[in-house]
């Protein structure tokens, strides 16, 4: 079982940085694709980024490209979602989730944080 807890939400102003970070615990997140998920009020939770075992491959939705940076340190057994010119639009719950290959479909992750809240005004 791999436990997974995400800090670092808040509430920010357009333009604003966050970075989020996902702590993992019970084991080693090395042996998985690491993503980051979000969920606006009224919405389903759509795919935000995923980066590979050893962070050479990373993968976006489109409207997070160029802003948005999935970056992990498995000797930290952490995951970070660096989220830079934040938009209204941004606002969510995020959540991390941790997959056994490349995957976009939340269906495919087998392990799960609580998520941590983003709200961007403008």
């Amino acid at each position: 079982q791999v436990q997974l807890v995400e800090s670092g939400g808040g509430l920010v102003q357009a333009g604003d940085s966050l970075r989020l970070s996902c702590a993992a615990s019970g084991r080693t997140i090395s042996n998985y694709w690491m993503g980051w998920f979000r969920q606006a009020p009224g919405k389903e939770r759509e795919f935000v980024a995923t980066i590979s075992q050893s962070g050479r491959s990373t993968n976006y939705r489109d409207s997070v490209k160029g802003r948005f940076t999935i970056s992990r340190e498995n000797a930290k057994n952490t995951v970070y979602l660096q989220m830079n010119s934040l938009k209204p639009e941004d606002t969510a719950v995020y959540y991390c989730a941790a997959a056994p290959a490349f995957y976009v479909t939340q269906a495919n992750y087998n392990y799960w944080g609580q998520g941590t809240q983003v709200t961007v005004s403008s």
